[in-house]
């Protein structure tokens, strides 16, 4: 545990640290004074002077900072960051963002070097189907779904679970022999009532493995990994006796009880299943890594950024739309939770694929910092270039004490969100 603890740490800390020397290294370029580039934060524990650069070590072990003279007043003393052109500041101001794209771009050559990447292709089409009456056969690249780019299968996979399968028609673009092709067909489909999830088959214990925003389920709180113990007080020992019982007692709009293992903890819940028009591709693809060679490397690396980049965009619009809720959110400690749950699931495989794990967990969240810092929002990133982009439109910056107080008054919204979403972390974990 304290080893999990330990390492998650340590990875925050690189994917901060990494975002902060982008600011501190376009800072130096452009002649601007950095007061301090510390690492950790809290009270200094080491620290030294060059070149009125201090460099400092500090005693909690989380992330960094890059201190600019002159960064929150308006010093125009040579070396202040106020003093340099607003093309400049934009520079050091976007460095940090870019600096952790550069960073899961090289996380990601280093991860499909040793595994691969995982091609968008049918290794299956349904008999009979509408998919095959369009013509798809397997090893048909996918390329294109319902208007959005595909580049692996995990964009195809996260398209699917997100938005679901449209019941009316499914528009889809995929290469053969080097030509592209479109098609456009009606899904078999069907209504039924859902809890939203999935899990496995066999006779291992019933784990959720996925569950679907915004269902019965996902708003009772159950998570992923969760174990269900009881349908109606039947208990469920194995995915095999939740696929017959969910075989034999077909959900409706009657409300369902529930049982299930959060971890050590056991919860009850009572949920009602949504109707839902249930649509089928029609077809199976990849989602097998398979190796590459160099020069696809390089353009595989480079989709896997793009594929994580749409993701955390996409997560912002459900949040915003409300099919996400802050609820499901996940700062630091829920971080820390997954980086340990996944060094305990990847343990029994070896070494080799915990660190495979580990570096694809910093991709993510290496994505998803430099995402969430370009949101336009007051003392993020996207905030301070905000007000530097209205400067260079308007000829002139907004007052120092205005631009102060609405950064202010974002960094107190901020750490009140960072409190809740510690709170519900731990309510989760627990």
């Amino acid at each position: 545990m304290i080893i999990n603890i330990i390492i998650a740490v340590l990875i925050f800390s690189i994917v901060v640290i990494i975002h902060e020397m982008g600011h501190f290294l376009l800072a130096k370029a452009n002649h601007i004074t950095v007061t301090e580039f510390s690492v950790g934060m809290g009270p200094t524990l080491l620290s030294t002077v060059k070149n009125d650069t201090k460099y400092s070590l500090k005693l909690l072990p989380f992330g960094g900072s890059c201190m600019m003279l002159g960064e929150d007043d308006n010093s125009e003393a040579e070396g202040a960051f106020n003093s340099k052109s607003v093309w400049a500041r934009m520079s050091v101001i976007i460095a940090g963002p870019l600096f952790n794209m550069i960073l899961a771009f090289f996380l990601s050559i280093i991860i499909i070097s040793f595994v691969g990447s995982d091609p968008p292709r049918i290794t299956e089409v349904e008999a009979g189907s509408p998919a095959a009456e369009t013509g798809l056969k397997e090893g048909d690249l996918i390329t294109r779904y319902e208007g959005s780019r595909i580049s692996i299968g995990r964009d195809l996979y996260t398209k699917v679970n997100l938005d679901g399968i449209p019941s009316d028609n499914i528009t889809l673009s995929y290469k053969r022999d080097g030509k592209t092709h479109d098609v456009t067909y009606v899904p078999d489909s069907e209504e039924k009532y859902m809890l939203g999830f999935t899990h496995e088959s066999g006779e291992n214990k019933a784990e959720v493995i996925s569950l679907m925003p915004g269902y019965p389920l996902a708003k009772a709180g159950v998570q992923v990994g969760d174990i269900i113990l009881e349908l109606n007080h039947t208990v469920i020992n194995s995915n095999q006796d939740l696929e017959d019982y969910m075989s034999s007692h077909p959900f409706s709009d009657d409300s369902v009880d529930i049982t299930y293992q959060h971890k050590d903890r056991i919860h009850d819940a009572t949920v009602t299943p949504r109707l839902t028009k249930n649509a089928a591709l029609g077809f199976v693809f990849n989602l097998g890594r398979e190796k590459q060679p160099p020069l696809l490397i390089l353009k595989y690396s480079v989709k896997e950024i793009g594929y994580w980049i749409k993701t955390t965009v996409k997560s912002l619009a459900m949040l915003i739309t409300g099919k996400f809720t802050v609820n499901d959110l996940s700062g630091p400690v829920g971080v820390v939770d997954e980086i340990g749950k996944t060094i305990n699931s990847s343990r029994a495989d070896g070494g080799f694929y915990v660190i495979m794990n580990l570096l694809n967990f910093m991709i993510l969240l290496s994505a998803n910092l430099g995402v969430m810092n370009l949101i336009p929002f007051p003392a993020l990133d996207g905030g301070r270039l905000l007000f530097l982009i209205i400067e260079a439109i308007r000829g002139k910056g907004i007052k120092q004490e205005v631009e102060g107080m609405i950064n202010f008054a974002g960094l107190m919204l901020l750490m009140a969100l960072m409190v809740f979403v510690m709170f519900n972390d731990i309510r989760k974990i627990f």
